[in-house]
């Protein structure tokens, strides 16, 4: 049985990584900074509290595992409002790379970020839809600490010989919080800054284990979204109104997502399984 380390365990990504993976025969070590220690009936399996900013709590939190699944970071720019605050935790939790490669695990499976690629989009993309080679713009000190961590995951990939694999999330929706999509539909403004991008955590959870299963080499990053935009009008439409000097790089069909996940399909085989579209029925959940 493979041993799979999860660092923010007790987070909304953490919790369906770990669901997942137990579902399908791994292992799990869980990790938070926060949530309940010992069994935790919400994760199914053991949890241990890991302040990742210190090194010798990183290398406790993954000791025996085979890979690891890194998570534990503040989890969007509004999560913290002091800039250093999140420039410390989110750069300082990569010393769970540096275990990774002392402890010599065979994979690292990785939340980067779609704030990466240009996030929020005050100033307009360069083109659309926005894939890997928009990367990178970071606008906020939080995406600038996710540009820091995919540089150090490279460059400890190429040290160590372990394959780093980065997921660009975008917006994380749960079942339960596609109550507020129609709310959405009036005002095309009201979700332009990340080109109306999300992802169901069923999706993320998927990713992650293609991360860990599928063979790749050296340290690569691809963007996690949904294969549809939030709205329900067309994707051109949308850019057309909000962003009408952007040029498209290619046809977009329908409410085809405007973050491309053509990446991640030719990496992993990522295909989304879920869209707000299953829960909405008539502008109503």
């Amino acid at each position: 049985m493979t041993k799979v380390a999860v660092t923010g365990a007790h987070g909304k990504a953490g919790r369906a990584v770990v669901a997942d993976l137990l579902a399908h025969g791994y292992e799990v070590l869980a990790s938070d900074l926060t949530g309940p220690v010992s069994v935790d009936s919400d994760l199914g399996t053991e949890m241990i509290h890991a302040d990742l900013t210190d090194y010798g709590q990183a290398l406790e939190a993954i000791a025996g595992a085979d890979q690891v699944v890194h998570l534990g970071n503040i989890p969007s720019p509004g999560r913290a409002t002091e800039p250093e605050t999140i420039n410390r935790n989110n750069t300082m939790n990569t010393n769970i790379f540096l275990a990774a490669a002392r402890l010599k695990v065979s994979k690292v499976v990785w939340a980067s970020s779609e704030t990466t690629l240009g996030l929020p989009f005050d100033t307009p993309p360069r083109f659309a839809p926005v894939d890997e080679a928009h990367f990178p713009v970071p606008t906020t000190t939080y995406a600038l600490s996710k540009v820091v961590a995919e540089t150090m995951a490279g460059q400890i990939s190429a040290w160590s010989g372990i394959p780093f694999v980065g997921l660009r999330i975008s917006n994380i929706f749960r079942p339960g919080d596609y109550e507020a999509v129609p709310s959405f539909q009036s005002d095309a403004q009201l979700r332009r800054w990340n080109l109306w991008g999300y992802v169901d955590v069923r999706d993320v959870a998927q990713a992650v284990r293609l991360g860990l299963e599928t063979p790749t080499t050296g340290s690569q990053n691809v963007i996690i979204a949904a294969a549809d935009t939030i709205m329900d009008r067309p994707s051109a439409d949308l850019l057309a109104e909000v962003f009408p000097g952007v040029p498209l790089a290619r046809e977009v069909v329908g409410n085809e997502t405007l973050l491309a996940i053509g990446g991640a399909r030719e990496l992993l085989g990522y295909a989304p399984a879920h869209s707000w579209r299953d829960h909405v029925v008539g502008g109503r959940v």
